[in-house]
């Protein structure tokens, strides 16, 4: 390249970071825990097929795939899944015993990855009913020859025929083809439960549960049982939490006590709590008193999305592991005895909530803007943090990744807006002079989640190419505290619209972005919001939308899985209260008020966001005259994983914006047909 710039308009520019790049780097390592002296995650593998492979990192360094393809180590449970798997480094004939979940089956399986020419052995049975048998978050227990984990449980053909309870399955096999042989270790009088976390002793569990229409992030129970000799719970109860106090996370320490994560201060912070042994009143037995650990405006925790989620882990020191943070988050050292908390040095700047610890090592999963997410341990004794695991590499020349600005933007009402923006940039280009660039706002799913500030090339795709990106959490995302959670409620298509709308044009009147060449994109609850905003606002030219949800009614009515089922009672209101709120904001009843171009991608086998969705709202778009076009992925359910539909995804995306802002793209990206 040389010192030869290129002048070319904006999303004109020539970059190596092609779809094909972006797609094989897309996704995040999970579920980092010790085995021994190894660590263990899943990870993903776009190429084939999608899968979630098992990886192991051993001693010197060398990382290798625990099962080979086809097997994918993914959980299903509430669809979003969880801890697929767990390990002890001596099983029963001094190696490795692994177990894990089968995504296509759904089945647990039992595995010696170190026996020559052994093969996964099933140990839970199929069902034909409804989704069958799922299991997640599980924990293996040698001495009684079991696993317990969650067992979510189809009742009947329907998405919310199902009940969840803890199970105990027996490691021998014996239930591979008999669901009787499945020990219940609750009554499922809680719609969702959480796997159990036992004291070193095995005489107690802990757990959380949950029920309709409470989601995780609303309000959980922490429940604890004691366990007599044959592993049979009594005396359950709860220790903590209730309907507006949200418990996302709960751990033994080594001396019995109790930890856990609560956000009745209005952050998730850390508390911890003695309990008792049972023989008091009985059920009047008032909750016993917790200790918080470290008052800050930050938070320690975050939305249970997937069961088994960890943002803390304990040391048998007594000191304890943390992610915390406001917006962006950092892996902590806490001595809970006197609150001080120290910080892991390092380019991380994002931490998925995914800690295990043993001894003084802690893993976990961090991430920065210019670093893609790598497995990273840190040895408390030491102070040393250090890559073990998918160490970052530059697939392309780190020149042309995008330089993001952390900002805060005013809203209606003068409110805080959070936001990301990345502007175009490639070091071998530059744009005429006057022109300003296309920018598209990105709006995350969840819709209580949160777009982390990593380096992710597909931010890098548009942005090599002369368009800026601007991701927004807008108001009801994650980790900026329970208030900011709760902007949202009962104003979703309202707020989030709001939002994302005050970033695009904070941007044009700032002049950073060309007005006239505004776009707006998201996936999922993020699908929702662009579309809504197209329907609602004439700030965008056009927009991307990905597995939404377009129809309230629909969505609040059985067109969904059973964990969002009643979402949208917090988000929206009680449909049989408000049901003209479910129908004026909804895209499929305001079909004719989208006027802007738009591409929606959607996957044929998703049940949270069903493809009946879109297929509604493209009728009411036919013969309308706006452009557009419907991409439909056979074997993709909700988010895309395989590399061939990720490459077709973000080339169609790419030449969207071509057509409606006026450029031609770069070689080899194919043209996409709009439909009028």
């Amino acid at each position: 390249m040389g010192d030869m710039i290129n002048t070319a308009p904006y999303g004109a520019w020539a970059s190596p970071v092609d779809a094909e790049l972006a797609a094989a780097h897309d996704g995040r390592p999970e579920y980092a825990r010790f085995v021994g002296d190894e660590v263990w995650w899943t990870a993903p593998r776009p190429s084939e097929a999608g899968r979630r492979a098992l990886v192991r990192s051993r001693p010197d360094g060398e990382e290798e795939s625990l099962l080979p393809a086809p097997w994918n180590v993914r959980s299903r449970v509430v669809e979003y899944g969880g801890v697929p798997w767990a390990a002890t480094a001596t099983g029963p004939h001094g190696r490795p015993l692994l177990v894990f979940v089968n995504f296509t089956d759904q089945r647990l399986y039992a595995h010696e990855p170190d026996l020559p020419g052994a093969a996964p052995r099933p140990l839970t049975p199929t069902s034909a009913v409804g989704g069958g048998l799922r299991w997640a978050d599980p924990q293996l227990l040698l001495d009684r020859g079991e696993v317990w984990c969650v067992l979510e449980e189809f009742t009947g053909d329907g998405p919310s025929d199902v009940r969840r309870v803890i199970a105990a399955v027996p490691l021998d096999g014996s239930a591979a083809e008999d669901r009787t042989r499945v020990r219940e270790l609750t009554d499922g009088a809680h719609r969702f439960v959480t796997g159990p976390r036992l004291t070193a002793d095995g005489r107690r569990m802990a757990w959380l549960a949950w029920d309709h229409p409470r989601m995780p992030w609303d309000g959980t129970e922490l429940r604890v049982a004691e366990l007599d000799a044959d592993g049979v719970p009594y005396g359950v109860r709860t220790v903590a939490g209730g309907l507006d106090e949200a418990i996302a996370q709960a751990e033994w320490a080594a001396d019995g006590t109790l930890l856990f994560a609560s956000d009745r201060s209005g952050w998730w912070n850390l508390y911890r709590t003695t309990v008792p042994r049972p023989g008091g009143p009985g059920a009047g037995e008032p909750k016993p008193e917790a200790v918080q650990l470290c008052r800050r405006d930050e938070e320690f925790a975050g939305p249970l999305w997937k069961v088994g989620l960890r943002w803390f882990a304990p040391l048998a020191s007594g000191l304890i592991a943390v992610v915390h943070g406001k917006g962006a988050t950092a892996l902590g050292i806490l001595d809970p005895e006197t609150g001080e908390l120290v910080d892991a040095a390092g380019p991380w700047t994002e931490w998925w909530p995914s800690l295990d610890a043993s001894g003084t090592r802690v893993v976990g999963i961090g991430a920065g803007p210019h670093t893609a997410h790598e497995v990273v341990e840190l040895c408390t004794a030491g102070g040393r943090a250090r890559v073990i695991g998918n160490p970052h590499t530059d697939p392309a020349d780190p020149a042309y990744y995008p330089d993001p600005q952390i900002r805060t933007f005013a809203g209606p009402d003068g409110r805080v807006v959070h936001a990301h923006v990345y502007p175009p940039h490639n070091p071998g280009h530059r744009a005429p002079d006057g022109e300003l660039p296309p920018y598209v706002v990105w709006a995350h799913g969840g819709p209580t989640d949160h777009a982390p500030l990593v380096l992710d090339l597909e931010i890098a795709y548009f942005t090599s190419r002369g368009i800026g990106v601007a991701e927004v959490n807008y108001g009801g995302s994650s980790g900026y505290g329970r208030e900011y959670r709760d902007r949202l409620r009962e104003q979703w298509g309202v707020v989030d619209v709001e939002d994302c709308a005050a970033v695009a044009r904070a941007l044009a009147a700032e002049g950073a972005a060309d007005p006239a060449r505004l776009a707006i994109r998201g996936g999922s609850a993020g699908g929702w919001t662009a579309a809504a905003s197209l329907a609602t606002t004439d700030v965008y030219a056009c927009g991307t939308v990905k597995y939404p949800i377009l129809d309230l009614t629909a969505f609040a009515t059985g067109e969904t899985h059973d964990f969002e089922s009643r979402y949208l009672e917090s988000l929206v209101g009680p449909l049989a209260e408000v049901p003209a709120r479910y129908r004026d904001r909804s895209p499929v009843r305001n079909a004719d008020r989208v006027t802007a171009p738009f591409l929606l991608l959607q996957g044929l086998d998703d049940v949270i966001c069903p493809p009946a969705q879109c297929e509604r709202f493209l009728e009411l778009m036919k013969g309308r005259g706006v452009p557009h076009a419907y991409l439909a992925f056979e074997g993709e359910s909700h988010g895309f994983r395989r590399a061939d539909t990720m490459i077709r995804a973000v080339e169609a995306e790419l030449s969207l914006y071509a057509q409606v802002f006026g450029f031609q793209p770069a070689a080899g990206v194919p043209e996409l047909e709009l439909e009028r």
